[in-house]
């Protein structure tokens, strides 16, 4: 029974700490998404994509060394929502 109530508070522990762990990891995971498209599609982009890009990076390592994990992945989210969606729309157009 003590094992069981135990292994209880100890999964409720966790499940309740992962939200703050999932914040860090997507803000981290989106910022490297950001960097691998700059490196990987550099020649394809506009350079007013380039700098939205730059700009995106800066402003959202900013907001995380705040520690403004919700404005990080917000910034972060749109850019690459942006990138995927000129990259869907360029796909097929001959």
């Amino acid at each position: 029974m003590k094992r069981t109530a135990f292994t209880g508070l100890f999964l409720s522990a966790a499940l309740l700490a992962s939200p703050v762990f999932a914040a860090d990891d997507l803000c981290d995971s989106n910022l490297q998404a950001i960097k691998d498209a700059q490196v990987s599609t550099n020649t394809n982009l506009s350079p007013e994509t380039q700098e939205m890009l730059k700009k995106v990076e800066a402003d959202g390592m900013a907001a995380k060394a705040k520690g403004d994990e919700k404005q990080c992945i917000e910034l972060t989210s749109k850019a690459i929502a942006s990138l995927k969606k000129m990259g869907s729309g360029s796909e097929g157009a001959k």
